[in-house]
């Protein structure tokens, strides 16, 4: 297993909201009641684990993108982090409406900031007047924080893992719509159902928010190792048997050549003996135009 118990339990991952505060669906992954606060189940939650790391691996070895969510203070430094280390695209400040149901535009938006990249280094920048430079710049930086992060996602993610589905609850309606699975790490205040993987854990503590995606994010790394593996292999096949087809080749020319070479005297040998049984012919031909004559 790529977490343990220990691990979930050093890192505060059992530690739910105040009993009042529960969401009754999110029963199942509760262990108990402790002063008033519910103590998520860690067995569930390293199964839990598990599972999504599996699918999220299918998904990194099959070449797509997952798309990570966190905008909570205590996400914002882990999910940029992990996330950079697998190349994955994310989201850490404000989620704009319409990311993902309203791709089109945001893809516009992340097109602007590199043409005005484009205008700083063409030339262009160094014609316009102050002020303008500085309206480009101040919408230059608004875009880079806003959505810099996402400027390698050309199409649409085919998943999201998001921390805290209460707070990016946006986000999640977003991808439900699209019919884009969804992994999720599930304090007992959220509500489970509509997400895809459910993570029961301790949503607001960075130690716990950490270890989840240290173990979601290695299991991406094993997918993009094991597709650079198969990549190779194909590669490899492929120019073996363009190597066996130029082998199969040359042999059938060297027997057509053995051939050509075997038929010319036989040819050579009919052509002789035609002359020889022509010239017989001849004489006798030439001996009675003599008598006629």
């Amino acid at each position: 297993m790529r977490t343990n118990f220990e691990q979930l339990l050093e890192a505060g991952c059992h530690f739910g909201h105040l009993k009042r505060k529960w969401n009754p669906a999110m029963a199942p992954y509760i262990f108990m009641e402790r002063n008033g606060i519910h103590i998520i189940d860690l067995n569930k939650t390293a199964l839990k684990i598990e599972e999504a790391a599996e699918a999220l691996k299918n998904i990194a070895k099959s070449g797509r993108k997952v798309l990570f969510v966190g905008t909570k203070k205590q996400a914002q430094e882990v999910v940029a982090a992990k996330a950079q280390e697998v190349a994955m695209p994310y989201i850490t400040e404000r989620w704009a409406g319409g990311m993902l149901t309203n791709f089109p535009t945001i893809r516009k938006a992340v097109k602007k900031m590199s043409n005005i990249d484009k205008m700083m280094t063409d030339g262009t920048f160094d014609n316009i007047s102050k002020r303008e430079k500085l309206q480009i710049t101040r919408q230059r930086e608004k875009l880079e924080k806003n959505l810099g992060s996402i400027a390698d996602l050309t199409r649409l993610p085919s998943a999201i893992f998001v921390v805290d589905v209460m707070k990016e609850h946006i986000a999640v309606a977003e991808a439900n719509r699209l019919g884009i699975p969804v992994f999720g790490i599930v304090d007992t205040n959220s509500n489970p159902n509509n997400i895809d993987f459910v993570i029961p854990a301790n949503d607001d503590a960075t130690k716990s928010i950490d270890v989840i995606l240290t173990a979601v994010c290695e299991a991406i790394k094993e997918g993009l190792e094991e597709r650079k593996v198969e990549k190779a292999d194909e590669e490899a096949a492929q120019q073996q048997a363009e190597e066996g087809k130029e082998g199969e080749a040359a042999p059938a020319t060297k027997e057509r050549r053995t051939r050509v070479r075997k038929a010319a005297p036989k040819a050579e040998a009919e052509k002789v003996a035609e002359v020889k049984e022509e010239a017989p012919a001849a004489e006798v031909a030439e001996e009675e135009k003599k008598e006629e004559a």
